[in-house]
C-alpha cells in the first residue's frame, strides 16, 4: 500500500517547494480570533460564558476548577498511571533544574561594572489542549520548568470535556506540579481570558503551550499588545532521517506517532536507501490497521513525504532547511550526525530513542517550535518562564574614561542630550581634578 508519497533525488533547487508545509486562508481565522478576543477584552466573564454555550460540548458558568473536581480526579486516575506520572515529572525536573548561575559583575573598562540578574516572570498561563486527546503530558512540561523557574503565579487553562469536567490525569498532573489554579476555558477565549483578566480569571505576563489554530492566532494577537508568548506554535511534525541500519519497523512507529495527532500533522523521512523507504512505508501499511486513530493518521501520512536522497549529508542539508520540530536519526554514527544538525526542536538519536520519549518522560520538552520556527526558537525550558536585567555602575573613573566614547557616539547620532547626559558628568569629574 503507497500511503507516502515518494520524490527522488530532488534537485536543490526544488528543496523548498519539496519541504513547503501546507498554508491557509488566515483572513477568516484572524477575524474570527479578534472578535473573540476583543469579547473577552471588553465582556470578561460574561463573554466567556457566551464562548462556552458556543464553543464547548458542556455550557461552562464557573469556570474555576474546585477543590472537590481534585480530589474527584486523584480518585479516578489509576496508579499505575499516576506512577508514571511521577516518573515522568521526576526526570522533567532533573533535567529542567540544571541553571546556569548570573555572571559576576564583568569590568569592561576601568571604573565601569556590568552585571546581569535572572529572575521568574512572576505571572505565567499555560494552556493545556484537549481537542482529539486529553493531553496532561503538557502539564508537566510547562509546570514544572515554571515552578523550578520560581514563578509567583501560575494558573492554568484546559477546555472542559462533554460532562463540564477537565480530565482526571490533567488535574492529578496540575495538582502534583504546583499550578495554584485551573480553569475550565479552552480555545482562543481562554488565550484572552489570561492575557486581558476577568472578574474569575487573572491576568498573567506571558502564556505557555500548544494548542489548534484559534489558539496559536490568539497567542500571535495578543504578543502585539504586549502579552509574551513561549512562541509560534502549528500543527505538530516529525522527521525521519534513516539508512540501512535503521529499523523500518520503528521508523514507521516513529512516523506514526506523530500522524496520529491530526491530518493536518507533518510526516518526512529522509533516507539515502529506496529499500528502508520501501520497507517503511509497507510497515506503515501494516501499523495503520492498528491504531484507534487510523482515519486520522492515515490524512497526515498521506500528506507527507518520503525523499531518496544520494547520501546522508544531502539529508542533513535538507533536514537543516526544514528545520523539524522533531527530528530522529536513525542512522550509523548518529551522535556524529546530530553534531551537524543545525536547526530542529529536539533531536532523537539512534534506534531506541523513540519520539514518544520526549513527548512523555525522557526529561526534555515536548512544547517545540514548529513551521519552521526551529530555525530561531528554541523549546520550553526553565529560561522560558524567566527574564533578565542587565546592570552598570560607573564610578567616577569610569565615567572619565567612558565619557568621550558616549559622547561621540551621541554627537554621531544628532542626539544632544544623549550626549550632555554623559558630558556634564565627565565634566564635572574632570573639574574636580584641577
Amino acid at each position: 500500500m503507497n500511503v507516502m508519497k515518494i520524490v527522488e533525488y530532488p534537485k536543490r533547487d526544488e528543496w523548498a517547494e519539496l519541504l513547503r508545509r501546507p498554508s491557509m486562508d488566515t483572513k477568516f481565522l484572524e477575524r474570527t480570533v479578534a472578535n473573540i478576543l476583543e469579547d473577552v477584552r471588553r465582556g470578561g466573564d460574561e463573554a466567556l460564558r457566551h464562548c462556552s454555550r458556543q464553543f464547548d460540548p458542556y455550557p461552562i458558568t464557573d469556570f474555576e476548577v474546585t477543590e472537590s473536581e481534585f480530589e474527584e480526579a486523584e480518585a479516578a486516575v489509576p496508579d499505575d498511571l499516576k506512577n508514571a506520572i511521577k516518573a515522568a515529572r521526576a526526570n522533567i525536573e532533573k533535567f529542567h533544574a540544571v541553571r546556569h548561575q548570573d555572571g559576576e559583575p564583568i569590568e569592561t573598562m576601568t571604573g565601569v561594572r556590568c552585571w546581569k540578574r535572572t529572575l521568574p516572570i512572576e505571572k505565567v498561563g499555560l494552556y493545556v489542549p484537549a481537542g482529539s486527546a486529553p493531553l496532561f503530558s503538557t502539564v508537566l512540561m510547562l509546570a514544572v520548568p515554571a515552578a523550578i523557574a520560581g514563578c509567583r503565579e501560575v494558573i492554568m487553562c484546559s477546555p472542559p470535556n462533554a460532562t463540564g469536567k477537565i480530565d482526571a490525569a490533567t488535574l492529578f498532573a496540575a495538582r502534583l506540579c504546583g499550578v495554584g489554579r485551573v480553569f475550565k476555558i479552552g480555545g482562543a477565549q481562554a488565550v484572552g481570558a489570561m492575557a486581558y483578566g476577568t472578574s474569575t480569571v487573572p491576568a498573567v505576563y506571558k502564556i505557555f503551550g500548544p494548542g489548534n489554530q484559534f489558539v496559536t492566532e490568539a497567542k500571535l494577537q495578543v504578543m502585539r499588545s504586549g502579552v509574551a508568548i513561549d512562541m509560534p506554535a502549528g500543527p505538530s511534525e516529525v522527521a525521519v532521517l534513516a539508512d540501512d541500519s535503521s529499523i523500518p519497523e520503528f521508523v514507521a512507529a516513529d512516523l506514526l506517532s506523530q500522524a496520529e495527532h491530526g491530518p493536518d500533522s507533518q510526516v518526512i523521512l529522509v533516507s539515502n536507501s529506496r529499500k528502508v523507504i520501501d520497507d517503511s512505508i509497507a510497515q506503515l501499511g501494516e501499523q495503520l490497521d492498528r491504531l484507534p486513530r487510523k482515519e486520522a493518521a492515515s490524512r497526515a501520512i498521506e500528506n507527507s513525504k518520503a525523499i531518496l536522497v544520494e547520501s546522508i549529508e544531502e539529508g542533513v542539508e535538507i533536514l537543516n532547511e526544514y528545520a523539524a520540530e522533531h527530528l530522529i536519526l536513525a542512522v550509523r554514527d548518529a551522535e556524529d550526525v546530530a553534531a551537524t544538525i543545525t536547526n530542529a526542536g529536539s533531536i532523537f538519536i539512534g534506534n531506541y530513542s523513540c519520539e514518544s520519549a520526549g513527548d512523555y518522560a525522557s526529561g526534555t520538552n515536548h512544547t517545540l517550535p514548529t513551521g519552521g520556527a526551529a530555525r530561531a526558537f528554541s523549546g520550553v525550558s526553565t529560561a522560558s518562564f524567566t527574564k533578565t536585567i542587565t546592570y552598570q555602575r560607573l564610578d567616577a573613573e569610569g565615567i572619565r574614561n567612558l565619557g568621550p566614547v558616549v559622547e561621540a557616539m551621541a554627537a554621531g547620532e544628532g542626539l544632544e542630550a544623549h550626549r550632555f547626559a554623559a558630558a556634564v558628568r565627565r565634566e564635572s569629574v574632570e573639574a574636580k581634578d584641577v
